[in-house]
């Protein structure tokens, strides 16, 4: 079989299916398929937890031999209502996640998640591994302490500028509590004073998210619909350690053993550093484990891109549809 060289990305394409799913008496999901009703089935994850999906998301995937699934999580995105924290956990996402592949009738599917994609993904196979055929995961997240302390603080080391913003609003006191901080400023039911925070917090990740600085990133993250979301969603979620046993992912890993994958890493991700994506492999060498020497974070840094395009190539001639 000769090796897959694609490494762009495909056209632009349009859902041919989408809708609006009722969770609960407070959420309903956004979801939408897209590529080939008859193809390999691949749900996609975003990342944040609240960044929501975009078009362009569809794009790693070849339309004619993927059914391509993506939606926004509780409180993302096209979900309603944005921002919302009510009954919204890592379990609640695990089960919307069953739910959206019980209406749309998929015995199996890939799941492809990067960030805090990567974390559901993790989350979602260790409670579900008999419907996952193949993981593909990028920037792993494992949630535990000492990534959310990096994020709110290590990060400083490397990016002290947009540190200095993220923190500017806060007083002395407040900086010795970020997370606290932020998370009372972004729960407030009045936009004056949650979207500036949200627009803080936004513009932070999405100004250490690539190896080399990118205004459209940072643009993208500063978005009022983004920024609320992923703000408030991660807050939520940091403050509640994600909503899971410590260091869960990890002590659960050995039940996704039998389910192949792949794991795409950034050698100088600051967001989610690579130590996570190192644990990982260490506790599942049977997952393929391919660093990019010259990425930071971003789904969308030049080499991660071309990378998981590859991955997906290779996958729809070497793992058909069940």
């Amino acid at each position: 079989m000769n090796t897959p060289t694609r490494t762009t990305l495909y056209s632009e394409i349009q859902p041919h299916r989408q809708g609006m799913l009722t969770l609960d008496s407070i959420h309903t999901m956004y979801w939408e398929e897209s590529g080939n009703p008859e193809g390999i089935p691949i749900v996609f994850l975003h990342g944040g937890p609240g960044a929501g999906s975009t078009p362009s998301h569809r794009r790693f995937f070849d339309p004619s031999s993927y059914r391509i699934v993506i939606y926004d999580q509780r409180g993302a995105g096209r979900s309603t209502p944005l921002g919302e924290t009510r009954d919204n956990t890592t379990p609640h996402l695990i089960a919307d996640l069953e739910r959206l592949r019980q209406h749309l009738g998929i015995e199996q599917w890939l799941v492809f998640g990067g960030s805090w994609g990567s974390t559901l993904a993790l989350a979602y196979a260790e409670a579900h591994p008999e419907r996952c055929q193949y993981l593909i995961l990028r920037g792993i997240f494992l949630c535990r302490k000492t990534e959310i302390d990096w994020f709110l603080y290590g990060l400083r080391n490397l990016f002290p500028e947009p540190w200095r913003e993220l923190v500017a609003p806060l007083s002395p006191a407040e900086r010795e509590d970020i997370l606290g901080a932020y998370h009372q400023r972004l729960m407030h039911p009045d936009p004056a004073i949650h979207m500036p925070a949200a627009r803080a917090w936004s513009t932070y990740e999405g100004s250490c998210s690539t190896l080399l600085p990118n205004p459209a990133t940072v643009n993208y993250f500063a978005s009022d619909t983004v920024a609320l979301g992923l703000a408030r969603m991660e807050a939520h979620y940091f403050m509640h350690n994600i909503f899971l046993p410590d260091n869960a992912l990890l002590d659960n890993v050995h039940k996704l053993h039998a389910i192949p994958a792949t794991i795409v890493q950034g050698r100088y991700d600051a967001v989610c550093p690579i130590i996570s994506a190192d644990d990982l492999h260490h506790a599942w060498p049977q997952a393929e484990y391919i660093i990019i020497d010259d990425a930071g974070h971003s789904v969308w840094e030049p080499g991660i891109q071309a990378t998981l395009i590859q991955t997906m190539e290779r996958l729809k001639t070497s793992h058909p549809s069940t």
